[in-house]
C-alpha cells in the first residue's frame, strides 16, 4: 500500500512554491508520492485565465521530470466534466484501492470547504490537510476535528502575480523551474498577447 498526496490544481503555470510545498507535503506527512493532479478547464465555463490543459500539463510533467516523488497526472482529464473532488476520490478508490490517499487544500479552498461536492464524505473518508495563504495561521482559520495544517514554510509565490509579471515584462526567472522557463515565458506572452486583442 503507498500512501499518495493529493494536489490538485490549475498550475497556470507551475512554479517553484507548489514545488516546494509539494516537497514539504511529501515529508510531514510521510507519503510515497505527491500527484500533481492538473485540473482540466471546464468547457462550460471558459476561464480566460487558464492556458490549455495541454501546455499546463507539460509544463508540469517538465518541470517535475527529476523528482522521483513527485508525480504529474492527468488523471482527471479522463473523468466526466466538471470533475468534482469527490468523483475523483471515488474513482481513485476504485482504480488504486490498495493505496491510501491524503488530499491537500489551499486555505482559500479550505475556507469555501461546506460547499463542496459532497463536503462531507470527503471529510469522513479522507485526511485532509491545508496549507495557509497569507495573513492565515492555525488561530484564524476554523479546522474540522481530523483536518490540521501542513507544517510549511509560507511560499509567498502566486501564479496570479507570475502572470501580471509576464504582462509587465518583468522577469520571473526566480519563480519558474529552470527547465521550464521558456516555455513559460512564450506561452504566457502568447496569451496575454491573444487577450489584449479580445
Amino acid at each position: 500500500m503507498k500512501k499518495i498526496g493529493i494536489f490538485g490544481g490549475s498550475f497556470n503555470p507551475i512554479h517553484n512554491g507548489h514545488i516546494a510545498l509539494a516537497k514539504a507535503f511529501l515529508k510531514e506527512e510521510k507519503l510515497d508520492e505527491v500527484w500533481f493532479m492538473v485540473s482540466p478547464q471546464n468547457p462550460f465555463k471558459v476561464n480566460q485565465h487558464l492556458l490549455s490543459d495541454h501546455l499546463r500539463l507539460e509544463m508540469v510533467r517538465k518541470a517535475l521530470e527529476n523528482e522521483s516523488q513527485l508525480i504529474v497526472s492527468d488523471y482527471e482529464f479522463h473523468l466526466p466534466r466538471p470533475s468534482y473532488t469527490w468523483l475523483t476520490l471515488q474513482h481513485l478508490k476504485e482504480d488504486y484501492p490498495q493505496d491510501n490517499f491524503t488530499l491537500l487544500v489551499g486555505g482559500d479552498n479550505w475556507a469555501a470547504f461546506d460547499r463542496w461536492y459532497h463536503a462531507d464524505d470527503i471529510l469522513s473518508n479522507y485526511q485532509i490537510v491545508v496549507f495557509p495563504r497569507r495573513g492565515e495561521n492555525e488561530s484564524t482559520v476554523n479546522l474540522t476535528q481530523g483536518v490540521h495544517f501542513l507544517n510549511a514554510p509560507l511560499i509567498d509565490i502566486s501564479s496570479t502575480e507570475i502572470r501580471r509579471y509576464v504582462q509587465e515584462g518583468r522577469d520571473i526567472s526566480a519563480f519558474i523551474p529552470a527547465s521550464i522557463q521558456d516555455d513559460a515565458l512564450s506561452q504566457m506572452r502568447l496569451w496575454t498577447w491573444t487577450f489584449e486583442l479580445m
